[in-house]
C-alpha cells in the first residue's frame, strides 16, 4: 500500500488527466489542485466532461492517460485506500428499495467496518438533521427523490470522508433541507474536510465555493474565486451566471453525460 504523501500536498491532485472514448476525447489534458478545507465548485455546459471527471475521481472510470491523487493515494494504484478517505454522492444514487431507510445506513457502516451502535448512533444524527427519523423504518421504495438523495448524503458520512464529492447535491430538495446542506458543506470545510462540488446551479456556486473551476469540451476553461472569473471575463459587476455564459460561449457538447 502506497504511503500518503506529506500535508503540504494538495489533497485532490488532478495531473494531465484525459478520458477517450472512442475517438471523442471527454477529457483532455486536466490539471487541477484542491487544497484542504476548499469547497471546490466544478461547472461546466451539459457534457462538458463534468461527471466523466467525478467518476475517475472516485473510481468508476479508468482514465485514457494522467494521473489522480486523493490525498497522496493513487486512485488507479490504490483504490482502497483512496475509498476509505472520501465519500461521494452521486447525481442519481443507487439505493435498495427493499430495505428501510435505517438498515441503508447500518448496511453502508458495514461496508466501512463500523460499529453498529455508532452507526445507530451517528445515523439517528444524520437522519433528523435532514427530517428523516419519522421515515427511518420505512422502506425506501415509498421514498422521494429528495428523500433519497439525504439519505445518501447522511450514509456517505458516516465515515467521516476527508475529501467528500458530490455531483448535482441540490436537485430536489426542499428549500430547508438545501440550507442545512450548505451549512452542512461550509461546517466540514471548516474542520478540515475538502468538498468538490459539481452543480448546474450557479448561484449555489456563486455563495458557496471558495473557487470555481469552468470545464468546456473537456478542458478547464476558467479557474479562480468569483472575483477572479469575473477579471477574466472581463465582467466586473456580473454575476457567475453572466460570466458562465461569457467564458463558455460557443461550446461545442463532448460526450452526454
Amino acid at each position: 500500500m502506497a504511503e500518503p504523501r506529506s500535508g503540504a500536498d494538495p489533497v485532490i491532485a488532478i495531473k494531465g488527466l484525459s478520458k477517450r472514448y472512442g475517438k471523442t476525447l471527454a477529457v483532455s489534458e486536466l490539471n487541477l489542485d484542491v487544497p484542504r478545507g476548499e469547497l471546490f465548485g466544478f461547472l461546466g455546459p451539459n457534457g462538458a466532461g463534468k461527471t466523466t471527471t467525478i467518476k475517475i475521481l472516485n473510481g468508476l472510470l479508468t482514465p485514457t492517460s494522467g494521473q489522480v491523487l486523493m490525498k497522496g493515494f493513487d486512485i488507479q494504484k490504490d483504490p482502497v485506500s483512496v475509498k476509505k478517505i472520501t465519500g461521494y454522492v452521486a447525481d442519481r444514487p443507487f439505493l435498495y428499495d427493499k430495505l428501510t431507510g435505517i438498515e441503508f445506513m447500518h448496511f453502508m457502516g458495514g461496508l466501512y467496518g463500523l460499529d453498529k451502535s455508532y452507526v445507530q448512533r451517528e445515523g439517528q444524527q444524520y437522519l433528523e438533521m435532514f427530517d428523516l427519523l419519522a421515515v427511518a423504518d420505512e422502506l425506501i421504495e415509498g421514498y422521494s427523490h429528495g428523500m433519497k438523495q439525504k439519505l445518501v448524503i447522511s450514509s456517505v458520512l458516516l465515515h467521516k470522508p476527508e475529501i467528500f464529492v458530490v455531483d448535482e447535491p441540490m436537485v430536489g430538495l426542499d428549500p430547508k433541507s438545501a440550507r442545512t446542506l450548505k451549512d452542512l458543506f461550509r461546517s466540514l470545510c471548516k474542520k478540515g474536510v475538502t468538498v468538490f462540488l459539481s452543480t448546474h446551479t450557479l448561484a449555489i456556486a456563486e455563495t458557496l465555493c471558495d473557487r470555481v473551476g469552468i470545464i468546456q469540451a473537456g478542458r478547464l476553461r476558467a479557474l479562480g474565486s468569483v472575483d477572479d472569473l469575473r477579471r477574466m471575463s472581463e465582467s466586473p459587476s456580473g454575476d457567475l451566471e453572466d460570466i458562465f455564459l461569457k467564458l463558455t460561449e460557443g461550446t461545442d457538447e463532448v460526450v452526454p453525460e
